[in-house]
């Protein structure tokens, strides 16, 4: 059964500590340690200790992070990309998250040949750097002209970097916002059926296509949800079912978990 949660930033306002409490005081067990709250671990010291440090408190409480972001603005076709990651993965596989999502970004000045040649070489680099351990990085599909915006790219891409400790991760939001007109757009449920068992790390989020408004299901986007859980089920997916959704945190910090209450009952429901 999937297992629902809310990434970490929800809670931007609080070190990951306090957020796993007020995540605990919600009935969320797990969830999606995000870029904020990573950047944080590693401005305390070193990437192997603060890991392993929070992961220690996660477990004493019955909590876990199975999924995490990675540098939310990493350029991986910059030339020192993988020594910018290297903390990352480190922080990551300390920490025991099994699905580290990147995007594959960066390069929008170099022609198409270069920027896929580069961002392959970065991806076989990374992949190098993690063998032997339990993490995947898990690219997620974006909506940038120069970005990959859909399964099959991202397949391409995971395929000439070798395949080894790389999966995808859907993003719901902004493959909704690619033109319905565009050769490039996919369906939910087209994008999760080509994915297949590729599909390792899920960013569940809404919005009316007019902008990523990082909305909760069942609001005042217009996702097709019945077909996004009907593929995830004929996919066979059980990995986390992670909602990142920005666009609902404006609040005091009373409502915020009151929402989350509801957000809790929404996904049973969804689930």
């Amino acid at each position: 059964m999937l297992e629902a949660s809310v990434w970490s930033s929800y809670f931007i306002e609080l070190p990951p500590e306090e957020a796993i409490n007020a995540f605990l005081s919600c009935g969320f067990f797990s969830s999606e340690l995000s870029d904020e709250h990573g950047k944080m671990l590693l401005d305390r010291g070193n990437p192997e200790k603060e890991g392993a440090r929070l992961k220690r408190f996660a477990d004493e409480r019955g909590f876990d992070f199975p999924q995490g972001h990675l540098l939310l603005r990493a350029d991986i076709c910059a030339e020192n990309a993988v020594e910018v990651l290297k903390p990352w993965l480190d922080l990551f596989c300390a920490a025991g998250i099994k699905a580290g999502v990147l995007h594959a970004a960066g390069g929008a000045d170099l022609t198409a040949e270069k920027r896929f040649e580069r961002r392959t070489e970065t991806l076989r680099k990374l992949c190098e750097y993690i063998d032997g351990s339990s993490l995947t990085i898990c690219l997620e599909n974006l909506r940038g002209e120069t970005t990959p915006q859909n399964a099959f790219e991202l397949n391409e891409l995971i395929d000439a970097a070798g395949g080894k400790n790389l999966g995808i991760c859907l993003d719901t939001g902004h493959l909704n916002l690619i033109s319905r007109d565009s050769p490039r757009y996919q369906t939910q449920g087209d994008f999760i059926r080509v994915a297949g068992e590729r599909l390792m790390a899920l960013h569940i989020a809404d919005n009316d296509t007019t902008s990523d408004m990082h909305l909760m299901p069942f609001g005042r986007g217009n996702i097709d949800w019945k077909d996004v859980m009907s593929s995830l089920k004929e996919c066979g997916y059980n990995r986390l079912f992670n909602l990142e959704i920005p666009g609902e945190r404006l609040a005091p910090m009373p409502v915020k978990l009151m929402k989350l209450h509801f957000i809790r009952q929404m996904c049973s429901f969804m689930l």
